[in-house]
């Protein structure tokens, strides 16, 4: 860890709790409509892992896809201008908040349906071992992709061939509104399922980007090695609730509060101080910058023109 990469990290997780916050401001104003998954209190997931893939490796995310998009390098004014629908989205204002795309980032899109993804990158990775390329697929999936069918098809099939997929299982405990220990077998030790398929496994603490962003290196390194897929279980937490949409009267406030204690921005926050890797100086200039950037997003998305009837015809296909 140099100090480069510690204000990279540091300004990536808190971009996308900014932008966050403000696509839940947006959504109570109207302007962002239909299902919104907010990913508040996972950012070291997700940046801590896809800071260690290449340009050219692929990342495949699940309906909760705003914070791997933003750390895979997407555009935040076309991401905006796609939450708000607008023809300037990434996705043309078709896919919304469950399926931004950006094909020159490799980012292979969101899926709105439970494990929808993991076959896809099964895919990618099969496609990568036949061309001989040295790529590696992340697959980000959620605990209630554990439960499908084709989880496990997935997961046999990608172990059978080798194939460079890191999966990424972001366990924050709860599948929309049921706790892990109502749902699974394994209860908080979901990497285990991967025994099953002789696939390489490891649990990480998902609140610490530092150590996510060591194991995700590790894995990763394994998969692009042409050793097999590897099966890495965050352990996370959402502060919000499943979506806009959700009340969240299933959760404790006591429970709530004791995972705010260990929010993964503050943290290392106090990590990054106390290693001389940033300054106070350092957090206002890098806070300063995203506060214009989000600002700039939503202007430019609120701006955006919307879809013109004839668009509607420009993807379908005979």
């Amino acid at each position: 860890m140099d100090r480069e990469i510690a204000r990279g990290l540091y300004r990536q997780m808190h971009f996308i709790r900014r932008f966050e916050e403000e696509c839940g401001a947006q959504y109570a104003q109207g302007r962002i409509r239909g299902f919104l998954h907010l990913y508040i209190g996972e950012e070291a997931v997700g940046v801590g892992a896809i800071s260690v893939l290449g340009d050219d490796d692929y990342v495949v995310s699940h309906y909760r896809d705003h914070g791997h998009a933003l750390a895979r390098g997407m555009n935040p004014s076309a991401v905006m201008a796609e939450l708000m629908g607008k023809a300037a989205g990434v996705s043309g204002g078709r896919g919304g908040s469950m399926h931004l795309f950006d094909t020159a980032r490799h980012f292979m899109g969101g899926y709105a349906i439970v494990g929808g993804q993991l076959p896809i990158a099964t895919g990618l990775g099969l496609a990568i071992r036949r061309l001989g390329q040295e790529r590696v697929v992340m697959c980000f999936l959620g605990d209630g992709a554990v439960n499908q069918g084709v989880f496990h098809e997935s997961m046999n099939m990608a172990s059978l061939w080798k194939l460079p997929v890191v999966f990424v299982l972001e366990n924050n405990l709860y599948g929309m509104g049921s706790h892990i220990d109502r749902t699974h077998a394994a209860g908080r030790d979901l990497f285990t399922a991967a025994d099953s398929y002789n696939m390489a496994a490891m649990q990480v603490d998902g609140m610490d980007v530092v150590k996510v962003r060591e194991a995700a290196a590790e894995a990763a390194g394994r998969a692009r090695a042409g050793r097999g897929p590897v099966f890495l279980e965050a352990v996370t937490y959402r502060f919000q609730g499943h979506s806009m949409a959700d009340p969240v009267q299933y959760r404790a406030n006591e429970e709530v509060d004791q995972w705010r204690t260990r929010d993964p921005i503050s943290s290392f926050i106090e990590y990054a101080l106390s290693n001389d890797l940033m300054g106070p100086t350092d957090l206002a200039e890098l806070r300063e910058g995203v506060e214009t950037e989000v600002a700039d997003a939503v202007r430019f998305a609120i701006a955006a023109p919307e879809p013109t009837v004839e668009s509607m015809y420009g993807q379908v296909y005979g």
